[in-house]
Parts: structure tokens; C-alpha cells; sequence
């Protein structure tokens, strides 16, 4: 994946936290971006978004507790579910505000 191509996902996805859930503090962590209830309390983390080589995966950190009927959640760990992100299109075709909706509902 190109730099702008990554970019253009990074920007469509803090559109969209800034539409579905403007509370949450955004952190910079991990080399990404980190999303919380309450801004530097790792424990309020709902998820967040980083960028990797082929792909920017979105991730929710209670995601294995997340509706997902078309199977868009990858990870097979006890709580944590992403959703790789290879187009600024995946982001509405897999679901990514219902996702982001749910998981700030969960807290």
C-alpha cells in the first residue's frame, strides 16, 4: 500500500470517529492511533487505528463481544477483533462506524 493511499484511509477513519463518536481522545500509541473515553486512561480504550505495510487495521479492543453477522472481525484472541482496511471504500463495506458505534456503547 502507497503512503497516500494510507494517508487517505487514516483521515477517512478520524472523519468518521469525529462523526460517530466525537467524545472519545485520540493518543497517539503504538505507532497508531489510540481511541479512549477518558484521554491518557489506557483503561477506557475502545480501540483504535494503525498502519501497517499492506493494509491499516482498525481495532476494537472488546471486539470479540461485537455484533458482526458478515464476518468482517478478524483475531482469534479472547477480546480483541480488527478489521484490516485495504481501500478508504472498505471502511462503509465493512462496517467500520457500526463497529466503532458498538464499541463505544460496550464502554
Amino acid at each position: 500500500m502507497d503512503e497516500t493511499t494510507q494517508a487517505a484511509i487514516i483521515d477517512a477513519i478520524e472523519e468518521m470517529v469525529a462523526v460517530v463518536a466525537p467524545e472519545l481522545h485520540g493518543r497517539h500509541m503504538y505507532g497508531g492511533q489510540m481511541l479512549e473515553h477518558e484521554a491518557g486512561v489506557a483503561a477506557t480504550a475502545v480501540g483504535g487505528y494503525f498502519g501497517y505495510k499492506a493494509h491499516v487495521s482498525f481495532e476494537f479492543s472488546n471486539g470479540a463481544r461485537l455484533s458482526d453477522p458478515n464476518e468482517h472481525l478478524e483475531g482469534k484472541g479472547k477480546a480483541r477483533r480488527h478489521v484490516k482496511l485495504r481501500s478508504v471504500a472498505d471502511i462503509k463495506a465493512k462496517g467500520c462506524a457500526d463497529f466503532l458505534a458498538q464499541a463505544v456503547a460496550l464502554g
